[in-house]
């Protein structure tokens, strides 16, 4: 099982996308906090819309006790404009986590450095955008995982 992970997640509707993009592929959409939002919130159950019910989600206090919980085993990918290793050079595998960060400033520069060649960049045309928006960049991310994988 894929696991998408959003660490401090600002917008509801890039939360409610992200959870639809799990449940389309059979991933767990884990919340970091602190959120930008409540879950409650229409924004995040419109976007998710009747299929929020059915999103395997775990929110979590901080980052660590997600680290520490996962299998010993996981691997984690930290998705970074600053990283240096592009998307397309990663073999994934099942039981991978996905980890992206807040829309307004992504994750911090401690974990992505901390990351080494756990760092993970979306290849984008030099001189184009500075970032992609973050439901966008992790439906980039999962189908290529999914291609790679199938849908385990």
């Amino acid at each position: 099982m894929l696991h998408i992970v959003l660490v401090a997640p600002e917008i509801p509707h890039n939360a409610g996308a992200a959870g639809r993009l799990a449940l389309a592929t059979g991933a767990v959409l884990h919340l970091v906090k602190p959120l930008g939002f409540s879950l409650e919130d229409k924004y995040v159950r419109r976007t998710g819309l009747d299929y929020w019910k059915d999103v395997e989600l775990r929110v979590w206090e901080n980052f660590s006790d997600l680290h520490e919980a996962a299998d010993a085993s996981a691997r984690f990918w930290l998705f970074s404009t600053k990283a240096a290793r592009g998307l397309w050079d990663v073999a994934f595998a099942d039981g991978d986590y996905l980890v992206f960060g807040a829309e307004g400033k992504g994750l911090p520069e401690s974990m992505v450095l901390g990351a080494g060649n756990g760092a993970v960049t979306i290849p984008m045309k030099s001189g184009g955008t500075r970032s992609l928006n973050l439901s966008t960049a992790v439906a980039i991310v999962i189908y290529e995982v999914v291609r790679q994988i199938g849908f385990n």
